[in-house]
């Protein structure tokens, strides 16, 4: 399995997800999410999985293939209507209501699925189910997205400017929200070359 350093440093678990695709806004996207396998690896990292449960679901993949490429499959349909439904929210338009019912169809399953529990700490989300199955990372995921969009974070979600369709997501956390780029060391950098080359051949 190819080794990878997924990017969280969007601001924001639910933007990290859909940030799983390179320059998401072009028309010709870079796909991390190639297995299934990825998509435990990047869970874990992000705090989804436990390593046991990791390497339980990872068995389990291998055997049964078919239905690990089905999960992965519909994570990216999810991360998709998520992209979706931000990018809109980042640059200020309606959103999709395909993305929102699909969406709401994600939300729908993962709620069936978790209860409220009580421990000694107090009230807290738990799983009805106590083995992870293929789809567990998806029900978070929706859950995660869901607090997302109905809390005050989500007009601060932005979107980097970069022309060729870079697409990254992020948490704008400028006082004035003028954040533009993914960083200032890619894309707003090439920005800021491109201005100085336009005003060095108008001289």
């Amino acid at each position: 399995m190819e080794h990878r350093n997924w990017d969280f440093d969007s601001g924001n678990l639910v933007l990290d997800f859909a940030n799983t695709a390179e320059f998401h806004a072009s028309e010709h996207p870079n796909e991390y999410l190639k297995t299934y396998l990825d998509l435990v690896t990047w869970s874990q990292e992000a705090g989804l999985l436990t390593r046991g449960e990791g390497k339980e679901l990872s068995l389990l993949a291998k055997e049964h293939p078919q239905e690990a490429d089905r999960v992965l499959t519909r994570a990216i349909t999810l991360r998709e209507t998520i992209y979706g439904l931000l990018s809109a929210v980042a640059h200020q338009e309606p959103h999709n209501e395909a993305d929102l019912s699909a969406f709401n169809r994600f939300l729908a399953e993962s709620l069936r699925y978790t209860k409220i529990s009580h421990t000694s700490e107090g009230f807290s989300w738990a799983w009805k189910v106590k083995e992870p199955g293929f789809d567990r990372v998806l029900w978070s995921l929706a859950r995660e997205t869901a607090k997302l969009i109905t809390s005050r974070e989500i007009k601060r979600v932005g979107e980097c400017a970069d022309d060729r369709g870079c697409g990254y997501l992020f948490i704008d956390t400028s006082r004035n929200h003028s954040r533009r780029w993914c960083s200032m060391e890619g894309c707003g950098n090439r920005a800021k070359a491109q201005r100085h080359y336009h005003r060095v051949s108008k001289n």
